[in-house]
């Protein structure tokens, strides 16, 4: 074997079983391996799982005989992700960390950092992605396991830099990555999954965001302005929600409430049907990102996701300008908030995508 045939692969480990995976797959597949753990909180701002993580990283890569580089990217997460996140927040939008993580820091910051001052040939993360070539062109796809696809977390992903990266997982479903990380005996084959700012978790949410942001308390009115209760927050809300709302039973057929919106002047609008003002026939997104190098310049019909987990629902987008579309739905879609993603998909192939900036009923 010539030395220098070999491809060297910089892989951002995370201490969880499916970057550890996708070490182990590539050693197999015959690549130079180098891990590297991202620090993307500083521990004065609060205290997560750094430690923890990075112990597991530790153990994973001596396992492999890998060697494991810790680089701080605190000070880029925070004013690339964190404070447009806050910001956010603060309007009554709900942004998804994920995906500006994903755009900002692993396909930007690490990126450049691998491949321009490692001279890594690639770099390679634990996505459930899957990257395809065809003529020399480089497709964001869905991967293999459809429970686990992150294809909507990645939606945004520069098209040129597809072909540096790689998504060793992407054929395997989580059962089976589990399977095989307990019979390498991994100290993390069954860690629980890790998503959102570094990992804080449901539970853990408000007070967290609480330590950075006042939070005014407001009323809760119904669509006819009849206050009917004053709630924590305006971005301790979603749309669609109806627990916790602490509102009684003031309509005579007991329905449940629904938070249907969110509006600046710190108003959280209400009612008691469910599918009522929360289903919306059409919506409007802003800054469009097309991954296929192309600019949509006439209708297009597609599928179309506005979170990780929900089905596809077919539609046709209508291009208004370079960075706004109109879409419009085959089925209302239920829930729809402001500031989340939607994303385009044609067959297993990801499109692009964009943030949703209004909806109509």
């Amino acid at each position: 074997m010539i030395l220098n045939n070999i491809k060297k692969v910089i892989v951002g480990i995370s201490g969880g079983v499916d970057s550890s995976i996708a070490i182990y797959i590539l050693i197999k597949m015959g690549y130079e391996v180098i891990a590297i753990y991202m620090k993307n909180w500083d521990n004065n701002i609060k205290k997560c799982n750094f430690n923890k993580d990075l112990y597991d990283s530790k153990k994973v890569c001596y396992k492999f005989n890998v060697i494991l580089k810790k680089i701080n990217f605190s000070t880029e997460y925070w004013e690339n992700v964190f404070v447009f996140f806050l910001k956010e927040y603060k309007a009554g939008n709900t942004p998804n960390p994920d995906i500006l993580c994903n755009k900002e820091i692993k396909f930007k910051i690490f990126f450049n950092f691998a491949i321009n001052n490692l001279k890594s040939d690639y770099i390679a993360t634990g996505h459930y992605s899957y990257i395809k070539k065809i003529k020399n062109i480089f497709y964001l796809l869905n991967s293999f396991d459809n429970n686990k696809d992150q294809s909507y977390f990645l939606h945004n992903l520069e098209f040129k830099k597809l072909k540096k990266i790689l998504f060793p997982i992407c054929f395997l479903k989580k059962k089976e990555l589990r399977y095989i990380a307990k019979k390498l005996k991994l100290i993390n084959y069954d860690k629980k999954d890790s998503t959102g700012i570094c990992f804080i978790g449901k539970k853990n949410f408000n007070n967290f965001i609480n330590s950075f942001l006042y939070i005014k308390p407001g009323f809760i009115i119904t669509k006819n302005n009849q206050i009917i209760n004053t709630h924590k927050g305006i971005i301790y809300y979603t749309i669609g929600q109806r627990k916790g709302l602490c509102i009684g039973s003031i309509n005579k057929n007991k329905n449940p409430w629904y938070v249907i919106e969110k509006i600046q002047n710190n108003l959280i609008i209400v009612q008691n049907k469910k599918h009522y003002l929360l289903n919306s026939k059409n919506l409007v997104a802003k800054k469009i990102y097309w991954n296929i190098n192309k600019i949509l310049l006439k209708p297009l019909i597609c599928f179309i996701k506005i979170r990780y987990k929900q089905k596809y629902n077919i539609c046709i987008i209508i291009p208004i300008d370079s960075k706004y579309v109109i879409i419009y739905f085959k089925k209302p879609i239920i829930s729809i908030t402001k500031g989340q993603f939607v994303v385009f998909y044609l067959n297993k192939f990801c499109l692009g995508g964009g943030i949703i900036e209004f909806k109509t009923f």
